[in-house]
């Protein structure tokens, strides 16, 4: 997956590549579909092929591959886990965590969206949603700490933060199976003639 990806000059790296997908599978937008995601990793359009072939190839494993082994996370037996990372505590490395963690978070958000400017999503969702992007918000903060000066932490903060960052983790997983539990349901609810109360997110 990754090497494909880098064949092709995809600007959207694997790890946010998966939660943009997962995003997508979630979303309460009637008309969303795998392709305009996929087309949305290279700007809008697919990157050139030398034949159909290769098109096809990059379908294949993106949609057919990808795509629908993410959507067994609309389980609730089955929560979605972020990239692990086995990082050493140096100030560099805890940059690389932030930022993995940040894209991640923005990549779920941006397929839930699917291009939209607002969203109508259920309670629980409307809420996890709140959640992820104060936790977005605290990634960003720790890369621009080390991005103004790398050595300022000692080892031992170094190592705190660290932990921090993976206890941040565990919580940004329990959102977001939250939001896509929620928006799975609602789903469910809506094709079954029912209805419910939404809040509208921008």
């Amino acid at each position: 997956m990754r090497e494909l990806l880098n064949r092709y000059a995809c600007p959207v790296p694997y790890h946010e590549v998966r939660t943009r997908f997962l995003g997508g599978i979630a979303s309460p937008i009637t008309e969303a579909s795998p392709l305009p995601i996929v087309k949305g990793l290279w700007g809008g359009e697919f990157p050139p092929f030398d034949s159909i072939e290769d098109l096809n190839g990059l379908i294949d494993v993106l949609v057919r591959g990808l795509w629908n082994s993410l959507t067994q996370h609309q389980e609730p037996s089955a929560p979605f886990r972020l990239r692990k990372l086995n990082l050493r505590p140096t100030g560099p490395n805890l940059g690389k965590f932030a930022q993995v963690r940040r894209e991640e978070l923005e990549g779920f958000v941006e397929g839930l969206f699917g291009g939209q400017d607002h969203l109508d999503l259920p309670e629980t969702a409307h809420v996890a949603l709140g959640h992820l992007g104060e936790l977005r918000a605290m990634m960003a903060g720790i890369e621009d700490l080390v991005a103004r000066d790398i050595q300022a932490e000692s080892r031992t903060q170094l190592e705190r933060t660290f932990k921090q960052v993976g206890e941040l983790t565990k919580i940004m997983e329990v959102e977001i199976h939250a939001a896509v539990m929620s928006c799975a349901r609602a789903r469910r609810q809506r094709l079954a003639g029912q209805t419910l109360p939404l809040y509208s997110v921008h």
